[in-house]
């Protein structure tokens, strides 16, 4: 009995140690924007719900899921969870985001942003993000091409951000990665927040959609207060003719990810996967 307990403590181990994915601090120096030193994420412990939430994030991280070589499309995709700019919600709307696209031969970045309340340097990550990735394309086997970005309600508005603002310059260069695009080659938005802060609930001013501006999904369902988002994005888009689809369910609220037993959750993951795979077919 003894025997068998070390035995199953030994593959479990290994078990652990296999999924375990390199962590990509995204700044070597100093973080551009940021007044405190860097330090490791603060978990937030307030909430007792099953989900690893960051509350405070001063030396941003990319978590490294790549595809496995026997369905690996060359596409990679930066996950941006949610949170209100407060906190990351981490791994709900971050590592089991990128279990899924890595089930669909899509590499997966989890990126933890600046939080609490720094939007500012949450775009500067993102755009960092971005060109760390496809500095590294041949390396990690990816697409240069292929690189797309996700997020999450909060996390939503940085993705749009950083593909909209690509062309902002938010911080000075650092290394050779800042010398090519911070550009993302497609887009997915779910449950967005934050897009209709213009007058009369239109598009939030700064969002100027140009000629550039990658395709975008967007999922969000009709009873999220926060719909409205979705709805301003996909007008402006369709007005700049910017491929969008736009999917808006009836019922599911909001901060749901792609956990089972909410019927937007067990929804939008069909409907992003024949999307990317329309895009992905079509992008070489």
């Amino acid at each position: 009995m003894k025997r068998f307990l070390i035995i199953l403590l030994v593959l479990v181990s290994a078990k652990c140690l296999s999924q375990q994915k390199e962590l990509l601090h995204i700044w070597p120096g100093k973080v551009p924007g940021e007044l405190k030193d860097k330090g490791k994420h603060v978990v937030d412990t307030t909430r007792k719900d099953g989900v690893l939430r960051y509350a405070e994030v001063t030396n941003p991280t990319l978590e490294i899921w790549l595809a496995g070589s026997k369905n690996n499309t060359g596409a990679a995709v930066i996950i941006c969870p949610g949170g209100g700019y407060a906190r990351l919600a981490y791994d709900k709307e971050g590592t089991e985001i990128a279990e899924w696209l890595n089930r669909n031969g899509i590499s997966g970045f989890v990126l933890s942003y600046r939080v609490p309340n720094k939007k500012a340097g949450a775009l500067m990550d993102a755009q960092r993000a971005v060109r760390i990735i496809r500095n590294n394309a041949s390396k990690w086997n990816i697409n240069p091409a292929r690189i797309g970005i996700m997020g999450f309600s909060a996390g939503s508005d940085v993705s749009a951000r950083a593909s909209i603002l690509y062309s902002l310059k938010t911080y000075d260069p650092v290394d050779a990665a800042d010398t090519v695009s911070c550009r993302p080659d497609f887009t997915m938005l779910i449950y967005p927040a934050y897009f209709d802060q213009g007058p009369n609930r239109t598009l939030t001013p700064d969002l100027k959609i140009s000629a550039g501006t990658p395709p975008m999904f967007i999922f969000q369902s009709a009873d999220d207060g926060l719909a409205n988002s979705s709805l301003v994005m996909a007008g402006a888009l369709r007005d700049a003719k910017i491929p969008v689809e736009l999917h808006l369910v009836p019922k599911g609220g909001h901060g749901y990810g792609m956990r089972p037993g909410n019927p937007a959750a067990e929804t939008w993951p069909a409907l992003a996967e024949k999307w990317l795979n329309t895009l992905l077919t079509n992008t070489k």
